[in-house]
């Protein structure tokens, strides 16, 4: 493995790369027609996990100045609640804009000094007990990737598949 410019990326990196890998099986034989179905009328469906998952991606460009655009960003961006009423991308869609960024912002992460990831940044939350900075968006960012895949795990069993799988295709490189 590469080693990034930053010690401070090196808890980070693998957990990014990890989760390229937990996308695509979290996401293997899910059809566009269960992508779109809402449990109940009360969950998200697995189209809005991932437009969330891509502009969480696309969050971690933004912040280390990249100036990538999320193509869906109204549809996703701050947790934008799910609104029926909205044409939503594809997951085809979806899945390509993932691939897209996501070797990008892995340089990135490899690049980028110390002095960057201290830089301030507003979150909006409000937190009192870590400061809003870079790194520590970066951070949230992988929190919050965590939080979706789970979600789509959890949506593979609701919609009749097995659990998401932890196979890694070693030829991904981010």
């Amino acid at each position: 493995m590469q080693r990034p410019k930053s010690t401070q990326l090196e808890i980070i990196i693998p957990a990014y790369r990890m989760h390229t890998q937990s996308f695509r099986n979290a996401l293997d034989g899910i059809t566009e027609e269960a992508a779109r179905q809402r449990i109940d009328n009360k969950t998200n469906h697995v189209i809005w996990m991932t437009g969330n998952l891509v502009n969480c991606r696309y969050w971690i460009a933004n912040v280390l100045g990249m100036e990538e655009a999320d193509p869906y960003e109204e549809l996703f961006k701050d947790a934008r609640a799910i609104d029926d009423n909205l044409p939503y991308p594809s997951l085809e869609e979806l899945v390509r804009s993932f691939h897209d960024i996501s070797p990008k912002v892995y340089r990135k992460l490899l690049e980028v000094g110390e002095d960057k990831l201290q830089e301030p940044v507003t979150f909006g939350m409000g937190v009192p007990f870590f400061e809003e900075n870079v790194l520590n968006l970066i951070g949230m960012s992988i929190g919050r990737t965590d939080y979706l895949l789970g979600q789509i795990g959890l949506m593979r069993k609701l919609l009749g598949l097995k659990g998401m799988a932890y196979n890694i295709d070693e030829s991904v490189g981010y």
